[in-house]
């Protein structure tokens, strides 16, 4: 059989996005953070159902600027829930803004934090829930984002692979307080690298904008907070009021110029992959394979070679198979497995017995993904599916 030469992403920027930067090129003399990036905000606000979106640098990005936020809106709180299975920003994010990381296991439905054991981690020093909506996945069920709600329990949805899920006919990203989003190459859209941060919250916006410039008071892009700070510091020249503890996290405007022609198309590339999806798990075995997905409202990101069952040989015969067959491939999922693994992370992990986190270690040791883009041949699909079907248990 002819080698698949099948790469985790394929033609995401096409000619027509290369076409239009260069026009916009010629044409410009302006390329740092401006009217095109408000131009992308808007058109990205518009499409996820928010009233605020603020253009950064990277998902990573977001995720500090958003946990930096929280830091100044739950100042008497010191704990922030999140899944073992994730992505190291998320943590990285939670740690570098002040607060103690409360790990949780997931649930391989929607390799999301288990609900149940989130309800058991929750106290008086819970700032919020750092949700993943990993590989496309929902992340969380309507009863148990009622139960947040009703808890008043601050909700940052980590949606930086999953653009397009929704629950109940609300896209993830407009759940909680704060939404991030990745447009890196590989993802659903992309502006090369870069992320967005999103709200309904005009606070919560001011505050991103200004921490994505420095924490400069003029990019608020909010008058009325503006004209009081001024008045307040009359000492200071207000073009470089520094109002609050900021970064340089901006985008720029040839990323946006990307970006604006990426979203007319994402609607089409998310059905793409939700059909090439469909026929992998169709065609994949289902006696070593978990295939038991909750697909409602998923948007998905990869194809999933989840052993149902701890088999270390197998395993190794799915990777020599798909090196064989120049199959690229990403071992222990998102992040790569349970972060509490992770080298960073060493004098935490001896806090946690491991045992308690089995779905967790399960995606770590037995579970790979290969990708999944719009262009990818659907014969290629069952083709990969028959080479699993010849594998010897």
């Amino acid at each position: 059989m002819k080698k698949f030469n099948w790469p985790l992403m394929s033609n995401n920027i096409t000619q027509n996005d290369k076409e239009i930067l260069i026009k916009f090129i010629k044409s410009s003399d302006k390329f740092t953070n401006g009217e095109k990036v408000k131009q992308f905000e808007k058109k990205w606000s518009q499409w996820l159902g928010v009233k605020y979106s603020t253009f950064v640098n990277s998902g990573a990005s977001a995720n500090l600027v958003s946990l930096k936020i929280l830091s100044e809106l739950e100042k008497n709180k010191s704990e922030v829930i999140v899944p073992a299975f994730t992505w190291s920003s998320d943590v990285v994010s939670i740690i570098n803004s002040g607060f103690k990381p409360i790990f949780v296991d997931i649930n391989l439905k929607n390799l999301a934090l288990d609900e149940e054991s989130v309800k058991k981690k929750i106290n008086k020093k819970t700032a919020a829930i750092f949700l993943t909506h990993a590989m496309g996945f929902v992340g969380l069920s309507k009863n148990f984002l009622n139960y947040i709600n009703k808890k008043k329990i601050f909700l940052i949805e980590d949606t930086c692979e999953s653009h397009g899920i929704n629950l109940n006919g609300k896209k993830g990203g407009t759940l909680g307080q704060i939404s991030n989003f990745s447009f890196y190459y590989a993802h659903h859209m992309s502006t090369i690298e870069g992320g967005m941060i999103c709200t309904n919250s005009k606070e919560i916006d001011s505050l991103a904008k200004m921490k994505r410039g420095h924490g400069l008071l003029r990019d608020s892009q909010n008058q009325k907070l503006i004209n009081n700070v001024k008045s307040a510091y009359k000492d200071l020249n207000s073009d470089f009021i520094f109002f609050t503890e900021g970064f340089n996290v901006r985008n720029t405007e040839l990323s946006a110029v990307i970006g604006i022609e990426q979203l007319k198309r994402l609607d089409a590339n998310i059905r793409s992959r939700n059909k090439n999806h469909e026929l992998f798990l169709k065609h994949l075995r289902k006696d070593i394979f978990f295939t038991d997905f909750d697909l409602k409202g998923s948007s998905n990101y990869a194809l999933h070679l989840i052993l149902k069952k701890k088999n270390k040989n197998l395993f190794k015969k799915i990777i020599l198979a798909l090196k064989s067959n120049s199959i690229e491939y990403r071992i222990g999922s998102a992040g790569g497995g349970n972060q509490l693994r992770q080298p960073y992370l060493k004098s935490i992990k001896k806090k946690y017995n491991l045992k308690n986190f089995t779905n967790t270690e399960h995606m770590h040791f037995y579970s790979l993904y290969v990708g999944n883009y719009p262009d990818l041949e659907r014969n290629k699909i069952i083709k990969l599916c028959k080479v699993m079907d010849k594998i010897n248990l």
